[in-house]
C-alpha cells in the first residue's frame, strides 16, 4: 500500500493531467463555503486526491480553501504536500501561518518552523504557544523558556506549556519557582506539577502539594494515591483511596496496580473482585500480577475471561509465558492475535532471545519487517543483543546502518546495545567510535567499554577510559571495579590493580564481592605470585566459590604446580562436580608435567562419573554465514583447498624457522602424529578459510569455544607477518589481536 504522501503526490500528478478535461466549477460564496467543508471531510477520511480533485476545479478560493487543504496533508502524514501548498498561497492569514509552523513542529523540524516563525507579519498567542510547544517537546527547555519571557501576552495554555516543558523534563525546582511566581494556576496545572513529584520519587513534596490545592478533581487523587501504591507505601494509598470522594476505573485500578506492583496478589485481586467497574487497563494488571508470580494458569483463566481484551492484554500474555519459559504458549498466542504492533513482535522475539533461541528470534524479526511493522528501539536492541550471542557483525553492521537511516542510532539505550555488540563482536575500534558518539553516556555505557577494552587485551586503554569516567562525575559501581580488575589482570598490571582493588571501599564506598577477589587472584597468579593469590583467598571476608579456586588452577596450570593445581581442582569438583572445564585443566597440568597416568586417570574419572568434555571448535563469518571447524575437519565444502593452504603457510614457516611444539600436545602419542594434531587445530582451518575468502585489506575475526592453544597462539603471530592481515581470535576468555607477528596480549595470557 502507498504511503499518504506517495499516494497524493501521484494523484497530484494525475489530477493535474486530467484538469484540462474537466469543466471547471463556477461557484459562489454559499458554495465555496459547501467545497471547503467538503474538503475538509475528504481529507478527515484520507482522501487527498477527492480533496484535491475538488480544490483544483474551484475558479475562485478563499484562504480557508488553502488552509482546509494545508491542515489536510498535515492531517494525513504529507508534510512536503503541505509544504508545496503553503509556498503557493498567494495570499496568507495568520491562520495559514500558525498551521504550518505546528506542522513543522509536529514533524520535528523545528529549524523551519523557527524560520517561518521569524517571517511572520504578525503573530498571536497560538504562533507564540507552538514554538513553545515544539522546544518544550523536544527537550529545548531553555529555548522554550526564552519563547515564554519573550511572549507579549501570555494565556494559561503558555504558563502550563512551560511549566509541563520544565516537569517532563526532571526539572522541578525550576518548575516550583515558576509556579510560585504566579498565583492563578488551574487543577490541570497542580496535577502537572504533582505528577512531577510523584515521577521523582518526592512523595513528601507531592502530598504538601495536594494538601494545599484549592480545587481536586479524580486526576489529582489518581495521582497521589498511584504515587504513594507504586513506592510501596500502600497504608497510606488505601487511606487516601478510602477518603477519595469518587472513585472512577483509574482509582481503584491505582490500587490494583499499586498491590501488584509489591508482590501483593492476593490484596491486588481482592480489590480487583471489588471493584463495580473494571477496564482494559484493571484486567491487565491483575493478568500480569499473576504471570509475576508465576501462577500460569490463573491469569490464563482471566484472561480467557476477559471481555475487553486489547493488543495490550495479548502482549502481557505473551510477555507473561515467554519469561516463565513457556515459549511455545507465548507463539500460539502470537499466532492467535486478532492484531499485532511492535510491541506484540518485541515480546515473541525477546523471548526466543532470552531462551537462546538466537536463529528463530532472527527469523521473526526478518518477517516482522515483511510485515511492514517498524522496529522500534526495544527490539532493536534485542536484535543486536542477539547478533552479540551469535557473534554475527555483518548482521550488525547491517543493522546499525536501518538504525541510522530511520534516526534511531543515537541515544544510550540502542547505543550500549550497538556497543556491546561490537565489543563482543570483535571490532572495538567501531565499539569506540559508538561509545564517543554517545552524547549521553550512563554507567552502562561507561562499563560496556572498559570491559570491552579489558577483553581485548587493551588494559591500559580500560583504565584511561576508567580516569576519564571519573573525570566526567560518573561514579563507578561493582560493575566497574571487575572491569577495571579485569583489564589490569589480561595485561599483567599488577600494581594498577592492586591499587585499585586496595582503594575501591575507600574512594568509591564499593563492597568488594567474589567477583572482584576472583579477579585479584587470577591477576597474581598469572603474575606468578602463587603465594600472595593463597594469602589474598584465605583472608577473603567469605568462602570463595568455584570461579575463585577456577582462577587459582588456572594460575597453577601456567606455572606447573602440580601441588596447588591439585587442591583448587578438589575445592572444584566438590562445589561443580559436572565442571568439564576443571577435569581438563588438571588433566592438562598432569600432562604437562608428564604425568601421563594421572592425566589418563581424569579421563576415565570423567567417563565414569558421566562428565562429558566440550569438544572444541572454531567458526568464521564470511558473507553473512557462518563456517564452522572441528579439529582435522574434512567436512567443509572447501576442505580440499583449506588443507593445501595450510600446507604452503606451514612451508612459509619452517622457511622463515618457526618449529611446532610437539610437547604443547597433551596427548601421549608418538612425536610426529602431535605435530599433525597441531597443524589442523580448528582456529588454524578458521583462519586459512578466512584469508581464502575475506577480502584483502579487512580484518579475519575467528572465534573459539575454548582457550587458544600455545602452538596456535605463535603461528597466529606469524602468520600475520606473513600475510600481512590482522588476525583476531576470541577464545573462551579473550581476544587477541595478531598484527605485524605481535599479539595484543603480549604473550601475557
Amino acid at each position: 500500500m502507498l504511503q499518504p504522501a506517495t499516494r497524493c503526490m501521484r494523484l497530484l500528478h494525475i489530477s493535474s493531467s486530467r484538469r484540462r478535461r474537466q469543466k471547471p466549477i463556477i461557484v459562489s460564496d454559499s458554495q465555496i463555503v459547501q467545497l471547503n467543508t467538503a474538503i475538509t471531510n475528504h481529507m478527515r477520511t484520507g482522501q487527498c486526491h477527492s480533496a484535491l480533485r475538488i480544490f483544483q476545479n474551484m475558479t475562485r478560493r478563499t484562504s480557508v480553501s488553502w488552509n482546509a487543504m494545508i491542515s489536510g496533508y498535515l492531517l494525513n502524514n504529507s508534510f512536503n504536500l503541505a509544504r508545496q501548498m503553503f509556498d503557493k498561497m498567494p495570499n496568507r492569514d495568520l491562520v495559514s501561518w500558525n498551521v504550518m509552523i505546528t506542522g513543522c513542529v509536529r514533524n520535528g523540524n523545528l529549524g523551519a518552523a523557527r524560520k517561518l516563525f521569524d517571517q511572520m507579519p504578525q503573530r498571536d498567542a497560538v504562533s507564540w504557544n507552538a514554538m513553545l510547544s515544539g522546544y518544550a517537546q523536544n527537550g529545548y527547555v531553555d529555548e522554550a523558556r526564552v519563547v515564554f519571557d519573550s511572549m507579549p501576552n501570555k494565556n494559561s495554555i503558555s504558563w502550563n506549556g512551560i511549566l509541563a516543558a520544565y516537569v517532563q523534563n526532571g526539572r522541578m525546582e525550576d518548575a516550583r519557582r515558576l509556579f510560585e511566581s504566579n498565583s492563578e494556576w488551574d487543577v490541570i496545572s497542580w496535577n502537572c506539577l504533582m505528577g512531577g513529584y510523584v515521577r521523582k520519587k518526592k512523595l513528601v513534596d507531592a502530598k504538601m502539594l495536594f494538601d494545599r490545592m484549592p480545587m481536586r478533581d479524580e486526576v489529582s487523587w489518581n495521582t497521589i494515591i498511584s504515587g504513594y501504591a507504586q513506592n510501596g507505601q500502600l497504608s497510606e494509598a488505601r487511606k487516601l483511596f478510602d477518603e477519595s470522594p469518587v472513585k472512577d476505573v483509574y482509582t481503584w485500578t491505582a490500587m490494583v496496580s499499586g498491590y501488584v506492583h509489591n508482590g501483593m496478589i492476593d490484596e491486588a485481586r481482592r480489590v480487583f473482585d471489588e471493584m463495580p467497574l473494571k477496564n482494559s487497563v484493571s484486567w491487565n494488571a491483575i493478568i500480569a500480577g499473576y504471570l509475576q508470580c508465576k501462577e500460569i494458569n490463573v491469569a490464563k483463566e482471566l484472561f480467557d475471561a476477559m471481555p475487553c481484551k486489547n493488543v495490550s492484554s495479548w502482549n502481557t500474555m505473551i510477555t507473561g509465558f515467554a519469561q516463565s519459559g513457556f515459549i511455545d504458549l507465548a507463539r500460539a498466542l502470537f499466532e492467535k492475535m486478532p492484531w499485532r504492533d511492535c510491541i506484540s513482535w518485541g515480546a515473541i522475539i525477546a523471548g526466543y532471545a532470552h531462551l537462546g533461541h538466537n536463529e528463530e528470534a532472527l527469523n521473526l524479526f526478518v518477517e516482522m519487517k515483511r510485515s511492514g511493522e517498524k522496529a522500534n528501539r526495544s527490539i532493536f536492541s534485542c536484535i543486536l543483543s542477539t547478533c552479540a550471542e551469535i557473534t554475527s557483525l555483518e548482521l550488525g553492521y547491517q543493522l546499525h546502518a536501518q538504525l541510522v537511516k530511520i534516526g534511531l542510532g543515537s541515544g544510550w539505550y540502542v547505543g550500549n546495545a550497538l556497543l556491546s555488540m561490537y565489543c563482543k563482536c570483535g571490532n572495538i575500534d567501531e565499539a569506540n567510535v559508538i561509545f564517543e558518539e554517545i552524547s549521553d553516556k550512563d554507567i552502562v555505557s561507561w562499563n560496556t567499554i572498559i570491559a570491552g577494552y579489558a577483553r581485548h587485551g587493551f588494559g591500559k586503554e580500560a583504565l584511561r577510559v576508567f580516569e576519564s569516567m571519573k573525570r566526567s562525575g560518573v561514579e563507578p559501581d561493582q560493575v566497574t571495579m571487575v572491569g577495571v580488575l579485569s583489564a589490569c589482570s589480561h595485561s599483567g598490571l599488577v600494581d594498577r590493580g592492586t591499587h585499585y582493588f586496595d582503594t575501591m571501599n575507600r574512594d568509591y564506598g564499593i563492597t568488594t564481592n567474589s567477583k572482584h577477589y576472583t579477579c585479584m587472584i587470577d591477576l597474581l597468579g598469572r603474575a606468578g605470585r602463587l603465594d600472595d593469590a593463597q594469602n589474598l583467598m584465605k583472608n577473603m571476608p567469605f568462602e570463595p566459590d568455584a570461579a575463585t579456586w577456577g582462577a587459582l588452577l588456572g594460575a597453577s596450570r601456567i606455572y606447573g604446580n602440580t601441588e596447588l593445581g591439585e587442591k583448587a581442582a578438589e575445592m572444584v569438583f566438590r562445589m561443580e562436580p559436572d565442571n568439564a572445564g576443571m577435569y581438563v585443566l588438571l588433566s592438562n597440568l598432569y600432562a604437562a608435567s608428564g604425568r601421563w597416568g594421572d592425566a589418563g586417570s581424569m579421563r576415565l574419572k570423567m567417563r565414569d562419573t558421566g562428565v562429558k568434555k566440550v569438544p572444541g571448535y572454531s567458526w568464521v563469518e564470511v558473507q553473512n554465514k557462518i563456517h564452522v571447524f572441528s579439529v582435522g575437519d574434512t567436512t567443509h565444502p572447501d576442505t580440499a583447498r583449506i588443507y593445501c593452504y595450510l600446507e604452503e603457510l606451514d612451508f612459509r614457516l619452517k622457511q622463515e624457522g618457526y618449529i611446532s611444539s610437539p610437547k604443547l600436545v597433551l596427548h601421549d602419542v608418538e612425536e610426529e602424529e602431535k605435530e599433525h594434531m597441531l597443524r589442523y587445530h580448528s582456529e588454524k582451518l578458521a583462519v586459512a578459510f578466512g584469508i581464502l575468502n575475506i577480502q584483502a585489506g579487512r580484518p579475519i575475526r575467528v572465534f573459539k569455544n575454548l582457550r587458544v592453544c600455545g602452538d596456535c597462539h605463535n603461528v597466529m603471530k606469524r602468520v600475520s607477518k606473513i600475510v600481512g592481515r590482522l588476525i583476531i581470535v576470541r577464545d573462551s576468555h579473550r581476544f587477541h589481536h595478531f598484527k605485524d607477528g605481535i599479539c595484543s596480549c603480549g604473550d601475557y595470557w
